[in-house]
């Protein structure tokens, strides 16, 4: 169903962003689509068509066309969260394993970014907390499958300057893998291009896909196994899952890329190294392998 949703910017809104203006007023829409419709020419600031970074003006009149469906909508919920830290900028979490990071078409509920929205706007009754909508900024993902560390920015511009500095390669990521078979050197990096196939289904190595480097570490040889430490250097998806495999030692609990049945994927981003979006420090995050490895 397609509306027309009205607005005239109040005081507490000058000089905000077209953008985190409609993520504040549209909480049930997702940031994506909301840019997708600003892009599409289908929001107007008096009158004329404006783009997402345009700066608002107190008594501004936007209107916008939007299309509410549950593809374009992120339901927030009542889910409990694992926080490491949390100041009034970002908010770091240790995601499980199985958990999504954000709904998909075909999944719309118990993903992290719905717990995080119920967990910033809501009371545990349901009451909201306070009249402005929080809506968080997702800088990087991890896989379903994998858990570990992830840093989310708590309001627009914490959201940018995270983004920027995964872009600029400066922020730290390591994790902890258990793969079958026993890793004979101790160290090493796995240079090898990923694409999606031709189905658009899953990704592969490929001489036809983007350039994807992992460096590894040795931390224990089992039996029939090897714990290893990963550090990505690129971010390409699925990166370290298909440089594993692509080493001969494919990550346990990957049975799609061949590796053995497990109850989980054993896979875990362990360590979290970054700056804080005001720049004054810098931070530093590790958790423990997980028991159920």
């Amino acid at each position: 169903m397609t509306e027309t949703l009205y607005f005239e910017v109040e005081d507490s809104f000058h000089k905000t962003r077209l953008d985190d203006y409609l993520f504040n007023k549209i909480p049930n829409l997702s940031r994506m689509y909301l840019r997708y419709v600003v892009s599409e020419e289908k929001c107007q600031v008096n009158g004329i068509v404006q783009n997402t970074g345009y700066r608002l003006s107190k008594n501004d009149f936007i209107e916008i066309e939007i299309k509410v469906t549950p593809e374009t909508s992120s339901q927030p919920e009542n889910i409990p969260l694992d926080i490491v830290f949390e100041d009034g900028e970002i908010i770091v979490i240790n995601k499980p394993a199985g958990m999504l990071v954000h709904p998909t078409k075909g999944v719309r509920t118990g993903s992290l970014l719905s717990a995080l929205h119920f967990y910033l706007n809501f009371n545990a009754d349901g009451t909201r907390k306070t009249d402005i909508y929080l809506r968080v900024g997702l800088a990087h993902r991890l896989d379903k499958e994998t858990s570990g560390l992830m840093v989310i920015g708590k309001n627009a511009r914490s959201h940018r300057i995270l983004c920027s500095h995964f872009q600029r390669k400066i922020v730290e990521k390591k994790y902890f893998a258990v793969v079958e078979g026993i890793v004979e050197k101790d160290s090493g990096t796995i240079k090898a291009p990923i694409a999606r196939n031709g189905e658009g289904r899953f990704w592969h190595i490929s001489d036809e896909g983007r350039f994807a480097e992992s460096n590894y570490w040795v931390i224990e040889r089992k039996e029939d196994s090897t714990i290893l430490e990963l550090e990505p250097v690129t971010g390409r998806t699925n990166q370290l899952r298909l440089h594993c495999a692509h080493l001969g030692h494919p990550i346990i609990g990957d049975d799609i890329y061949k590796g053995r049945k497990f109850s989980r994927l054993c896979l875990h981003a362990y360590k979290l190294v970054f700056w804080h979006p005001n720049g004054e420090k810098k931070m530093e995050f590790v958790t423990e392998i997980p028991n159920n490895f």
